[in-house]
C-alpha cells in the first residue's frame, strides 16, 4: 500500500461508478478526499461521513457542475481554503450521449465537450498553481478506450476523449520540472452498478440469459473476457500518486483488457440484433 497521508484529493463526479472508487482508494491510502458531484443529497453526506469513519481521513463534499466554469473554479478554491493546498486532482466527471452524427443534438455535443475537455482543462489550471507552491502534485484524467480507438455514434464522446489525452501529454510537459505529474488512464468497460442494471434490462429486451450479455454484447471487445472493477483502477490512481510513479508523466495506461491492443475475435457470434452498448463505464 502506498502512503498518501497528508496529500489532498479531489475527485471530479465522485459520487458514483469509477470516481466513487477512486476516491476510496486514495482514502485508504490516506489522503484527505474532496468529493464532487452536481447535486448533494443525503447520500452524498452518507459518503462523506463514511470515508472519514472508515480511513481516519478528513472528507467534504463540493456540489459543482462541470458544465460551469465558475463552479469549477470555487471547487479548487474552496479545497485551497480548506485544507491550504491541492496536491492531487482527479479528473473523472462524465457523461455520455450515443447518436448517428446527422442526428446527434448540438447542445449535447457541447455539453459533452464542456465535460470532457473544458472542466478538465478549468480544473488543472486553477489547481496548478497550488501544486507549484507546494513543489509536488499529481494530476490523473479518465480518459478511455475510445481515446485510442471509435465506435459508430459517440461523435462526441470520442472526440473529447482523445483530446483528452493531448491535453494530458500538453500539461505533463509543461509541469515537468515543478515535481507535478500528469498521466491518464484508459478504461475499457468497468464493472458499476449502472452496468449491472444495463445488463440486466438488456437480457430481458433480447431474451437471452445475463451472462450471455455480458460476453456476447460486452465483452466481445476485452480479450480477457472480464470487466475491469472500480478497485483496479483505484488502485492505478494510487499508484500514479505515489512516489514509484515520479517519473512516469504524459502517459496513457490502458487498463481495457486488451481492447486496443488489436481485434479481439468474438468468442460466439454476436446476438441478432443485439444493441450497441450506450451508457456503460468508462468506455
Amino acid at each position: 500500500m502506498f502512503d498518501l497521508h497528508g496529500k489532498v484529493a479531489v475527485v471530479t463526479g465522485s459520487t458514483s461508478g469509477i470516481g466513487r472508487g477512486i476516491a476510496e482508494s486514495l482514502a485508504k491510502s490516506g489522503a484527505n478526499i474532496v468529493l464532487n458531484g452536481r447535486h448533494e443529497t443525503p447520500e452524498t453526506e452518507k459518503q462523506r461521513a463514511e470515508l472519514e469513519t472508515k480511513y481516519g481521513i478528513k472528507a467534504i463534499y463540493i456540489c459543482a457542475d462541470m458544465t460551469k466554469p465558475d463552479d469549477i473554479t470555487r471547487m479548487i478554491g474552496t479545497t485551497a481554503r480548506t485544507f491550504g493546498k491541492v496536491d492531487i486532482l482527479v479528473n473523472n466527471a462524465g457523461i455520455q450521449h450515443v447518436a448517428p452524427i446527422d442526428e446527434f443534438p448540438i447542445e449535447k455535443w457541447n455539453e459533452i465537450i464542456a465535460v470532457h475537455q473544458t472542466a478538465p482543462f478549468l480544473a488543472m489550471r486553477a489547481a496548478i498553481p497550488y501544486m507549484k507552491q507546494e513543489g509536488w502534485g499529481r494530476i490523473i484524467n479518465i480518459a478511455s478506450a475510445h481515446g485510442t480507438v471509435a465506435s459508430p455514434g459517440k461523435a462526441a464522446y470520442v472526440t473529447a476523449k482523445h483530446g483528452m489525452l493531448g491535453l494530458t501529454k500538453t500539461v505533463a510537459l509543461e509541469v515537468a520540472d515543478k515535481g507535478i505529474t500528469c498521466n491518464s488512464i484508459s478504461p475499457g468497460y468497468v464493472w458499476t452498478p449502472l452496468v449491472e442494471k444495463q445488463i440486466q434490462s438488456q437480457a430481458r429486451t433480447l431474451g437471452i440469459s445475463v451472462a450471455d450479455v455480458q460476453d456476447e454484447v460486452f465483452m466481445s471487445r476485452h480479450a480477457t473476457r472480464k470487466f475491469t472493477t472500480v478497485e483496479q483502477i483505484g488502485e492505478m490512481a494510487v499508484f500514479l500518486c505515489s512516489d514509484a510513479a515520479q517519473n512516469m508523466t504524459g502517459s496513457d495506461f490502458k487498463v481495457d483488457g486488451g481492447w486496443t491492443a488489436g481485434q479481439v475475435p468474438l468468442k460466439r457470434p454476436d446476438p441478432k440484433n443485439a444493441p450497441k452498448p450506450a451508457t456503460l463505464e468508462h468506455a
